[in-house]
């Protein structure tokens, strides 16, 4: 049985309520009545465990500690105070450093609903930042501070599609507000998907078994080489700590949308509008929204999905990637099964709703 618990607004992380895979997750701090879940997925061609050679943990945190941040926010609007003011709440995240230009990457939820953000840096200095842009369907963000270049020490994106299972990484970040913490470990699993703050899939996640806690969330996770393969985000835990099942939002889809961010304030998604199930291999619409494109399309509720743009679909998931893999405006080809008869339709995709 899973069990919801509400988490202290001192810290910003997500954790999981149940002890398998799949359980719900809550998060603590602006939004604790946020829900995601993190879920299983099968993987088809299983990368083979990989060796961990690579540079110490110890040159890693030299390397790279430096651009990585401790973000404290402040949300107002609370409730009214006796003498008439209303009551803030603040919490903590982390986020690293991506440019010279002072943007930083760190979690949607860290930053949600703020009303100032704050940030410290490596040598102790203290700077307010901005909001560029947010996405709740990746849970990442772009925040930009006006500091020296001379201290900004920018980190580097890997390409997530190499990472393997066994990898060693390493976590750094403000576990309980305690800035420039490092853990580390291996990459535990690929391919798992995370539910994001506005319930859409999170493709591709990393699995670790780095300790990540409260405050970790937007903190980098590293490979040997003190590239960034992913942002930590999630963890499952029964009972709120770190029990060795951590999650990273990948450093692919981390490139693509603060990408998007900063160049426009937003990210789009591809939106076909239904919600689907997996029977036996199959996949079967189980509901279709109203005013979406798959509605106009005229798909229903009960159809069987068989293929996208000539790729056959077996699962839920595969179906998300695929519709993810595209943007909005572009047009794909559905091949469904309804009453025993094969058919084909055209959908113009839009944009996914906030």
């Amino acid at each position: 049985m899973n069990r919801r618990r509400t988490l202290s607004t001192a810290a910003v992380l997500v954790a999981a309520a149940g002890l398998g895979v799949g359980g719900a997750a809550t998060y603590a701090g602006l939004s604790p009545d946020s829900q995601t879940v993190v879920r299983q997925v099968t993987v088809t061609g299983a990368e083979p465990a990989a060796d961990t050679t690579g540079l110490s943990v110890s040159d890693i945190y030299k390397n790279t500690y430096k651009g990585v941040v401790e973000i404290t926010v402040t949300q107002g609007g609370g409730q009214p105070t006796p003498l008439g003011g209303q009551q803030t709440q603040q919490a903590l995240g982390s986020g690293f450093v991506i440019d010279g230009q002072g943007h930083i990457v760190t979690n949607e939820h860290v930053v949600d609903g703020a009303t100032s953000i704050k940030v410290r840096l490596w040598d102790g200095k203290t700077y307010d930042a901005t909001l560029v842009g947010s996405d709740a369907s990746t849970d990442l963000a772009v925040i930009k501070l006006d500091a020296p270049s001379s201290v900004l020490e920018p980190l580097t994106l890997a390409d997530s599609s190499s990472v393997q299972v066994g990898n060693s990484v390493v976590a750094i970040g403000s576990p309980f507000g305690l800035e420039n913490t490092v853990t580390s470990g291996i990459v535990s699993a690929l391919h798992r998907t995370m539910t994001s703050p506005n319930n859409f899939s999170i493709d591709d996640s990393i699995q670790t078994d780095a300790a990540i806690n409260h405050g970790n969330s937007g903190g980098p996770l590293l490979n040997s080489a003190g590239q960034v393969i992913g942002v930590n985000a999630q963890i499952e835990s029964d009972g709120g700590g770190s029990d060795g099942v951590g999650f990273a939002i990948p450093s692919n889809t981390v490139k693509s949308i603060t990408s998007e961010l900063i160049s426009t304030g937003k990210a789009e998604h591809a939106y076909l509008g239904v919600s689907v199930e997996d029977s036996n291999g199959a996949v079967k619409l189980a509901e279709v929204r109203s005013g979406t494109p798959a509605e106009a399309a005229g798909l229903q509720a009960g159809d069987t999905i068989v293929s996208i743009d000539g790729q056959r679909v077996t699962t839920g998931d595969a179906l998300t990637a695929s519709i993810s893999a595209k943007k909005p405006g572009d047009k794909v080809t559905i091949v469904f099964e309804r009453g025993g008869q094969t058919h084909s339709v055209q959908v113009a995709l839009a944009s996914r709703p906030t």
